[in-house]
C-alpha cells in the first residue's frame, strides 16, 4: 500500500544568499489533519513562488525510499520536509510517475503530476557542507527528483493516509522523460 507519510509545511523563513534573500525550503511535519487547497498546503509559504509554488507546483512530494537512499549516501538523517517537499510519501515510485498522473490522497484530495523538480542553489545551500559543492548536479544525475503536484480536488489529508493511483494517462512521458537537468 502506497501511503502518506508526513505533511511538510515551512517551520520558518531563513535568511539566503540567494536572489530573494530568503527561503521557505524549510519545511517541517505538521500533525493532524492538514487542508490541502488550489495552492498548496495550508499555511505552507513557498518565498521564490517564480520557480516554487503557484497552481502547477502547488505540492511538491518525495519518497521515503529516495530519501533512506541519500541518508545513507549523505550519512545524516534526511527527515521529512528535509528535501523541502509537502508531501513525503512511501509506496509509490514518484520518479516513474508519468505527467497528467492522478491521485487520490486520503478520501477527498486529489492531485495531479504536473513536472520533475529542477534542484537549485538554494537547494544546495541547505544540504551544506562538503555534500554541496556539486550537489545540483549530484542530485540530477540521481533521477531521485519527485514531482510537483497540482492540486484537482482540495480537501485534508494528514500522515497515514493512503494513496491511489486513479489516472495513468496512456502514452504520458514519465518526469524522468521531460527531465532536462539545472
Amino acid at each position: 500500500m502506497s501511503r502518506l507519510v508526513a505533511v511538510c509545511a515551512v517551520h520558518q523563513l531563513l535568511p539566503d544568499s540567494g536572489t530573494v534573500g530568503i527561503t521557505a525550503i524549510d519545511k517541517r511535519p505538521v500533525e493532524g489533519s492538514v487542508k490541502i487547497g488550489p495552492y498548496g498546503v495550508y499555511a505552507d509559504v513557498q518565498a521564490d513562488r517564480k520557480h516554487h509554488g503557484g497552481l502547477d507546483k502547488a505540492l511538491y512530494a518525495y519518497s521515503e525510499e529516495d530519501a533512506a537512499h541519500w541518508a545513507a549516501e549523505l550519512g545524516r538523517d534526511t527527515p521529512p520536509g528535509w528535501f523541502g517537499e509537502n508531501l513525503r510519501v512511501e509506496g509509490i515510485d514518484v520518479n516513474a510517475a508519468l505527467i497528467g498522473e492522478q491521485w487520490r490522497i486520503g478520501d477527498t484530495v486529489v492531485v495531479e503530476v504536473t513536472m520533475p523538480r529542477t534542484p537549485c542553489q538554494t537547494f544546495a545551500r541547505r544540504v551544506g557542507g562538503d555534500a554541496e559543492r556539486g550537489w545540483v548536479k549530484r542530485f540530477s544525475d540521481s533521477r531521485r527528483l519527485g514531482p510537483y503536484l497540482r492540486v484537482v480536488t482540495k480537501g485534508r489529508v494528514q500522515a497515514g493516509d493512503e494513496i491511489v493511483v486513479i489516472h495513468r494517462p496512456e502514452g504520458a512521458p514519465s518526469i524522468l522523460d521531460i527531465y532536462r537537468g539545472p
